[in-house]
């Protein structure tokens, strides 16, 4: 699903790209610094890709991948994850509303230098007219953050928020 709220849109790919550290693997935090996450709908899309960067610390990380699990507790049935070959995967049957989701995400990369994940999900019933969905999240390091920046700060769209100020002030250190 890509939701194209700026604000939610963040939200979504910063705990989603960080969800799972207390399922059945744990894998390892991202380098801190400043991360470039491109998103997009897959081959044949019509859609723009999407540019997001991210300014990070170990607490802030550790917050993302919390609020993962956290939304990934509330909302879904299933959450496995395994390793296949190198690679990390994930499957989930998870409700969105009245409709529920079937994924699979495939990790690749390593949280140092880049990672990239493909996720293809069903909708039982479609959600918002759609049966499927495939988004590809490609994120590379770009080195430490830029001087005006401080861990939590997503940009997007031209638009700058941080993820603590909009969890009123929750892990920030």
């Amino acid at each position: 699903m890509k939701i194209r709220s700026s604000v939610a849109t963040a939200c979504m790919a910063a705990a989603c790209l960080c969800a799972g550290s207390a399922f059945a693997l744990d894998y390892p935090a991202r380098k801190p610094g400043l991360w470039e996450m491109q998103t997009s709908d897959g081959p044949g899309s019509k859609a723009s890709p999407q540019a997001i960067q991210q300014c990070i610390d170990a607490t802030t990380d550790k917050m993302l991948r919390d609020m993962g699990q956290g939304m990934g507790k509330d909302m879904c049935a299933k959450q496995d994850m395994r390793m296949e070959g190198g690679k990390m995967v994930i499957d989930s049957v998870c409700k969105i509303g009245q409709t529920t989701a079937t994924s699979q995400a495939v990790m690749t990369g390593d949280f140092s230098t880049g990672y990239r994940v493909e996720s293809k999900s069903t909708y039982s019933p479609p959600l918002m007219g759609r049966a499927g969905a495939t988004t590809i999240v490609e994120a590379r390091w770009v080195g430490p953050c830029k001087p005006d920046q401080k861990p939590g700060d997503v940009v997007m769209n031209g638009m700058k928020m941080n993820v603590h100020d909009m969890m009123g002030g929750r892990g920030k250190k």
